[in-house]
């Protein structure tokens, strides 16, 4: 409904492949072969110099985070119409976030986008009913929220992207495909995915053995060149993740106005990251040239704004802090041991 309404406002090259998220992948991917190059080097520099090499693992880490959503873009067919080229690309992005495209294809775009926060998404969080498992003994040990230890959460914001890769992965490449034991929702791929899967998981182990090896055994150059850079640009990534849908109510419509939330953030971060703060108008247009979500928004405003969710980034931080994230029910979360629910941020307005 609110494509159907907002589409005649917008220009019509706001539907136009976006050649430039191409362009993104090959220069991101050129930076952390840089780094690599010089990880291999850092055993030979004298102890006082390798401070020097901190500022470029975070820059490493923000090219991760550039190709995650670069990537992301291009697996929703913003700029490459082919599948098989998308699915190339996409593994050229996705292969340092040890992400099989044809699962990202199936996990994000086929399940989550089509039943967002619903009980059946795979990517929402766990509800106190499910019970344990080792999936929700990690969520509640690394995910923010008002019981997670700082040495928790220091680990889980750089480690909670690999866990997710982790349980969607066996809940896929069980024998009989679709029996999700530790994964919030139960979801399933064909047998043709599954081979594709199979294979680029084995593509990506093989380039990342490619690259430990090229930096070479050293302890120090792996953990600045290689390790700290992987966690800092999964941390970056999951600082944007845990905020889309953790604060909103679940629900079975899908309405992205009632269960989707946009984050406040400066415009540099945003140029940066590809507005990727705009989650309510990713919802409403996936393939939309994500240069004209503020456009999106600025109408999303004018016409819901009594509805459109929008909070400054550390505002929505502090709200994931304060509050548990076991759903008892659509609209109450609670924590691990049932006691103090609290409403859904969101829900309660």
């Amino acid at each position: 409904m609110y494509a159907r309404e907002l589409r005649p406002l917008l220009p019509p090259e706001a539907f136009r492949t976006n050649p430039d998220r191409l362009a993104l992948v090959l220069i991101n991917l050129a930076i952390l072969a840089l780094g690599w190059v010089l990880a291999h080097q850092l055993d030979r520099w004298p102890l006082q110099w390798l401070p020097l090499f901190l500022p470029f693992a975070l820059v490493m880490g923000n090219s991760i985070v550039v190709l995650l959503f670069a990537s992301h873009d291009l697996l929703h067919g913003n700029a490459l119409r082919q599948p098989r080229w998308r699915r190339l690309v996409g593994l050229l992005g996705l292969a340092v976030l040890w992400m099989p495209p044809t699962l990202w294809q199936a996990v994000h775009n086929r399940e989550h986008h089509s039943h967002t926060n619903a009980l059946v998404d795979p990517d929402r969080c766990y509800l106190e009913s499910q019970g344990a498992s080792w999936g929700s003994w990690i969520q509640h040990q690394f995910v923010p929220s008002n019981e997670v230890k700082p040495l928790g959460l220091l680990i889980g914001v750089g480690g909670s992207w690999f866990v997710h890769n982790l349980r969607t992965l066996l809940s896929v490449l069980q024998k009989e495909g679709c029996g999700a034991t530790a994964a919030p929702a139960r979801f399933s791929v064909s047998p043709q995915e599954r081979r594709r899967i199979v294979l680029e998981l084995a593509l990506i182990a093989i380039g990342h053995g490619a690259v430990v090896m090229a930096i070479g055994p050293a302890p120090l150059p792996l953990v600045l060149g290689y390790v700290l850079p992987l966690w800092l640009g999964y941390a970056g990534a999951m600082a944007y993740i845990f905020t889309n849908h953790f604060l909103s109510p679940l629900s079975e419509v899908n309405d992205p106005l009632l269960h989707t939330l946009s984050l406040k953030v400066p415009a540099w971060i945003d140029a940066l990251h590809l507005n990727f703060s705009h989650h309510v108008e990713h919802h409403i247009f996936p393939g939309l040239n994500t240069d004209y979500y503020p456009m999106v928004r600025r109408l999303l405003i004018e016409r819901y704004g009594d509805r459109y969710q929008q909070l400054p980034a550390i505002r929505a931080w502090l709200l994931l802090m304060a509050t548990p994230r076991l759903y008892r029910n659509a609209t109450t979360l609670v924590n691990q041991a049932g006691d103090h629910p609290v409403p859904v941020p969101l829900a309660a307005g």
